[in-house]
């Protein structure tokens, strides 16, 4: 099963930072979501997809998916944007 590794960024409903700097290996799934027929809640029977592991290093995940043979693809972190104003920025 293939997984894909990427690092966590901030939560943006907070300014703190905790586990911001981890890196996730995560199990992608095969199956679609299928909705059930008597609650109508949707789900599968995938379980390996629920499994989340988290790293302190990049090279830790990686060295993590080739001990087990597990096929990665890494996503890249997205930049982060520094944006500068004041606070009489906010009266213009």
């Amino acid at each position: 099963m293939a997984a894909r590794i990427f690092q966590r960024s901030r939560n943006a409903m907070q300014s703190g930072k905790a586990h911001a700097g981890e890196w996730v290996l995560q199990f992608e799934s095969r199956r679609p979501y299928v909705p059930d027929p008597l609650m109508g809640w949707s789900g599968r029977g995938d379980t390996q997809s629920q499994v989340t592991l988290t790293f302190p290093t990049l090279d830790a995940a990686r060295a993590y998916a080739e001990r087990y043979r597990i096929p990665v693809h890494l996503v890249p972190p997205a930049p982060t944007k520094l944006r500068l104003q004041s606070y009489a920025d906010n009266f213009k």
